[in-house]
C-alpha cells in the first residue's frame, strides 16, 4: 500500500520542510514555494515575461560549458531555511552541485548553498513578491549575483555580492550585461528585451 503523502498542515498553518518537499515532489505541475512555513504557488506569468525568460535561458546556455554550469529555469528551488524555499524564474546552478544531486535519485531540485547567478523577471503577478521578500532571501543565502529584469521598463537591476557580504547595485537601460559571476559570458540588453 502506497504511504499516504505527507501534506499535514501543524496548527500554526506551517508545513514541515519534510512535508513540503515531499509535496513538491508529488506534484510536479505545481510551482510550490515555501514562505514561512507555508505553501504559495508560484502564479502564471506575462507573455512578456516568458519571452525574456526563454531567451535569456538560451543566451546563457550558448555561452556557459555544461560541464561547470546547469541552467535551472522556473524549476529549481533554493533553501533558504527549513521554513522557506523560493523558486527563481533562472537559476545557474555549478554542475559539480547538481551532479551531488543526483546521486540520490528522486531528489527534489532544491539548492541550500549560495549559486553564482540568479534571475527574477518581473511580472504584475509577482513584482512586488520578488523585491520585497524574494530579493532579500537571495541575499541572505548569499547568492553571488542577483539580477532582476524589468521588460515593460525595459530595465535590469543586478545586485553583486561583495566581499564583507553586502550587495553592489547596478541599474542597466540598455548594452552589453557581464554577470560577474560568469566571466566571458555576455548579454545585450537591447537584443534580450527587443519586441
Amino acid at each position: 500500500m502506497r504511504q499516504e503523502q505527507a501534506t499535514t498542515i501543524t496548527e500554526t498553518g506551517r508545513l514541515s520542510e519534510e512535508a513540503y518537499r515531499q509535496l513538491a515532489l508529488a506534484q510536479p505541475d505545481r510551482k510550490w514555494e515555501l514562505y514561512d512555513g507555508k505553501l504559495r504557488e508560484k502564479p502564471g506569468m506575462s507573455v512578456e515575461h516568458g519571452d525574456v525568460m526563454v531567451e535569456l535561458v538560451y543566451a546563457l546556455r550558448r555561452q556557459l560549458d555544461r560541464n561547470e554550469y546547469r541552467l535551472r529555469a522556473d524549476h529549481a528551488r533554493l533553501r533558504r531555511s527549513p521554513r522557506n524555499y523560493y523558486i527563481p524564474d533562472i537559476a545557474v546552478v555549478p554542475a559539480a552541485v547538481e551532479r551531488a544531486l543526483r546521486q540520490r535519485p528522486g531528489s527534489l531540485d532544491a539548492y541550500p548553498d549560495p549559486l553564482p547567478l540568479v534571475v527574477e523577471i518581473w511580472s504584475p503577478s509577482t513584482g512586488a513578491y520578488d523585491i520585497d521578500t524574494k530579493l532579500p532571501e537571495y541575499q541572505q543565502r548569499g547568492d553571488l549575483e542577483i539580477w532582476r529584469i524589468h521588460p515593460y521598463q525595459r530595465r535590469m537591476t543586478a545586485w553583486q555580492r561583495q566581499p564583507d557580504g553586502s550587495y553592489a547595485e547596478t541599474v542597466y537601460d540598455n548594452g552589453i550585461v557581464q554577470p560577474a559571476s560568469q566571466p566571458g559570458v555576455s548579454i545585450d540588453l537591447d537584443a534580450l528585451l527587443a519586441d
